[in-house]
């Protein structure tokens, strides 16, 4: 069930003209690129996409431009979070979720609810929700972690909640979920420098920053892992690791639009408050790309 997900996913950018629209034309090329290139799935309007800069019509282009685009040939998750849950359910009920199959739901951020606040605010979301959600843990961004038995709980008791976006970087916190988790429920790595190990212990996949770039070999990575070959995996895991690191340096998205300018798929604007790397940072990403 939902094994489209075993495998990887990538967290798509938006790309932007210089005056801060929407640049479609870079966008149509970084999607065909990803589908040349064998990616498993596209997730739409996350953190990498800027969606908080985002405003509601912005939004709706991009998800209709997207799902025309994509055509089916691959799944799309669609992106919808946030700290005011009813707002987050009547995002979900407004929204066209025609060619859509999943929703990803980040943790409240801001407020910071107890693990009894979270757990309820997935609950109300899963009832009102026509598509299965993957939850999305990111406590660096949010403020708020969500607990290895929240995580349990929510799995256990929230039958349209298929899986967790883990981006912790809590591998002790990833293994008791795998660990205890119901079969089919995912469980998705939300780091590019933690998913071989994530793999390894038995996680699904991975929703991946890096793919924008690199989406050939970091598919390549997750097969291998699915397939036991952990060898050719850590090759790989290996090969890609430092840039993986040097486009998190500053603040993301930033480092990958640094990436994707240097490698021609999309230009180097951000929306304020991010602004592109530093000189520093976009020397260093430029050197590892030519070694790659």
């Amino acid at each position: 069930m939902y094994t489209a997900y075993k495998s990887a996913g990538v967290a798509l950018i938006t790309p932007f003209h210089k005056d801060g629209s929407i640049d479609f034309k870079s966008l149509e090329r970084l999607i065909e690129y990803q589908i040349t290139n064998n990616i498993g799935y596209f997730v739409v309007l996350g953190t990498t996409g800027e969606s908080a800069t985002l405003n509601k019509d912005e939004k709706v282009a991009i998800i209709d431009f997207v799902v025309e685009l994509v055509n089916k040939r691959k799944p799309i998750v669609l992106g919808i979070g946030g700290n005011n849950t009813q707002e987050v359910v009547n995002c979900i009920n407004s929204t066209n979720l025609d060619g859509i199959e999943a929703i990803l739901s980040v943790a409240p951020s801001y407020n910071k609810p107890s693990q009894s606040g979270i757990f309820q605010h997935y609950k109300y979301i899963a009832n009102a929700s026509p598509l299965p959600i993957i939850i999305y843990n990111v406590p660096s961004r949010t403020g708020v972690n969500i607990s290895a038995e929240t995580t349990l709980k929510i799995a256990n008791e929230l039958k349209n909640v298929i899986g967790i976006k883990e981006a912790s970087g809590n591998l002790p916190q990833i293994m008791h979920i795998i660990n205890n988790k119901p079969k089919n429920f995912l469980v998705i790595s939300g780091d590019d420098a933690l998913t071989l190990p994530t793999m390894a212990l038995g996680g699904d996949g991975v929703i991946s920053v890096i793919a924008n770039a690199y989406p050939k070999e970091f598919s390549k990575l997750i097969h291998f892992c699915l397939d036991g070959k952990y060898d050719e995996a850590k090759t790989i895991h290996y090969k890609l690791l430092d840039i993986i690191n040097a486009i998190f340096l500053e603040v993301s998205p930033a480092g990958i639009k640094a990436a994707l300018e240097i490698l021609k798929l999309a230009p180097n604007n951000l929306r304020l408050p991010l602004v592109p790397v530093g000189k520093t940072t976009n020397s260093l990403i430029s050197k590892l790309i030519q070694n790659l």
